[in-house]
This record gives structure tokens, sequence and C-alpha cells, in this order.
């Protein structure tokens, strides 16, 4: 592990979960969330980490939520630029936090997660253009005839899937969704998703991004809908720029592609272990997530 990467934590506190990207310890009535390097693709963790890719995500996330605020409320406390933040969580007196925790964690309060994730699509891309080219629809929702790849859809398609610790989300129709959370949280939901789309796909396009699509993950403290997770980042949205993108062919984005590509390039059949990545794909992925991260936020990457 490098000085700006990193693989996993390993803190003296209750860990609450270690997903694909994120480590969660317990604080009591908060979280305290730290974003690694880890990437995955096609569902499997990759054996190396992006430098970086933590700090945009992290980051990233906090912007938002920033920005976002006037529409919904969200779970962010703090974001730890400055260790004495965590002075009142110290498992033990004289106990030092880790400096890599600088830039890529954030104290959060707690929620009750919602099961599902909001996806919103403005753009005919991925896993949508798929079915769409096949059958026709999209999440068999019937749509026009006649519409490209990467073209901008007629309107925007909420699309929400199931939240699965493991593998992969299934698709979920509105009437299913509330069965699991019921209509007026439903409503909701895709309410305020469609909301905060609309505002920062207007904001992105300004400094020449176009988010295609992105998904939302919400949860319930006291009864009030709030947002959780992260929010608009390279991993949960598709960026394009507006200056490369052509209708009719798949996008350059701003995420991952470049591990993708050299994946399905590689013959690997998509089961663990995943096969190491070549320096310049790591390097080549690192450079499109801080990209991101300094054209949506006109500032520079604050490492740790």
């Amino acid at each position: 592990m490098t000085d700006n990467m990193l693989m996993t934590t390993k803190l003296p506190l209750p860990l609450l979960s270690r997903g694909k990207v994120r480590d969660t310890y317990d604080l009591g009535e908060r979280l305290l969330i730290v974003t690694t390097d880890r990437i995955s693709a096609f569902d499997v963790i990759l054996p190396h980490a992006i430098p970086d890719k933590g700090l945009v995500l992290n980051q990233l996330s906090a912007f938002w939520f920033g920005h976002t605020s006037h529409l919904v409320k969200n779970h962010l406390v703090a974001v730890i630029d400055n260790l004495s933040l965590l002075d009142d969580y110290r498992p033990h007196p004289g106990f030092t936090f880790p400096d890599y925790l600088l830039g890529r964690s954030m104290i959060v309060n707690k929620a009750e997660r919602l099961p599902v994730e909001c996806v919103v699509r403005g753009y005919l891309a991925g896993s949508a253009w798929e079915e769409y080219r096949d059958k026709g629809t999209v999440s068999n929702l019937p749509i026009p005839h006649g519409l490209l790849e990467s073209q901008a859809l007629p309107e925007l398609l909420f699309t929400p899937t199931t939240k699965a610790d493991a593998g992969h989300d299934e698709p979920l129709t509105l009437d299913e969704m509330k069965k699991l959370t019921g209509s007026t949280l439903t409503e909701a939901m895709m309410g305020k998703t469609m909301e905060i789309y609309r505002d920062a796909s207007k904001y992105a396009l300004e400094r020449g991004i176009i988010i295609a699509d992105t998904k939302l993950e919400f949860g319930l403290i006291n009864g009030e809908l709030i947002l959780i997770d992260e929010l608009l980042t390279p991993d949960s949205s598709r960026f394009w720029d507006t200056a490369l993108y052509q209708v009719g062919k798949p996008q350059p984005s701003y995420d991952k592609q470049p591990v993708r590509d050299w994946l399905a390039a590689s013959g690997w059949n998509k089961e663990p272990p995943a096969p190491s990545l070549p320096a310049e794909v790591i390097e080549a992925t690192t450079r499109r997530y801080r990209h991101a991260y300094e054209v949506l936020t006109g500032k520079k990457l604050v490492n740790s």
C-alpha cells in the first residue's frame, strides 16, 4: 500500500460492515464510513486498489450532499479533514486515529436504510440500451421506437432495483417497490430522485459533464426521508464529457471503464479471483476519477 492508496482498514471500533468499497464502523448514535480505494467489476472485488479513488468518492459525495441539501436532508455530519473531529470516539485514552482517514472518511447519522436503490435514467446506455435493443423496453417499460444508443430519453425514467448485499441488484416495478416500502415512501423517493437528478444534471452540464444516469439510496431518521450512502459519484453514476458525446455509440465515461474494458478483453470468466490489472490501466482509472472530481467541484483533490 502506497501513501495515497488504501485497500482495507482495521480500526479498534465495532465494524458494522465491509462492502465492496466502504468500511463502516459503529460510533454509537453515528457511523464512521471509510471509503477505500478498492474497486469491483462484474460484482468481484479486484486484487488491486485504484490510488485516490476513495478520496474522490468521499469528497465528491460530500460536495453533492451540500449542493442538494436544499432539496432533501442527508446523513452527513462531518468529513474527516482533521483527526480532532474523532476525539469523542477514541476507543481508549491515548489512541490516535490513523492519517489515512483524512479526506476519505465521514461521520454520518445512523438511519434506517430502505431496501431499494433509486435509479434514474436520462440517457439510453448500459443495461438499459441492451434491453431496449433486444426488446424495445427499459425495465419492462415501453419506450418510443427508433432511439439510438446514448441518446437522451424523451422523459426521465425511474427504474428502481433491490439493494443486494452480495451479487446483482434485481429490477423492481413500482408496485413491487410499494410492497417493500409503502406507497407514500415510494412516491417520495421517486420524486426526490427525479428532483436531485434534474438539479445535478443542470449543474454538471454547465461544467461540460453529462450525467447519463445515477442511483440514490435513502433512509429514515425519526420517520423523515434522508439521503444516505454516496451521491453522484463515478461509482454510482455515468458521467460523460460533452465535448466527446456522440449519439449512436458507447461513450467514454469518467469511471472504471478502462478496468471493465481491460477485463472484458482479457478473457476472464468474471468469477473470483480476478486477474491483476496492468499499471497503465490503474493509472488511467485514477486520472478519470480525479478529473471528474475537479471538473465538477472546481477544486483540486485534497490528499491525505
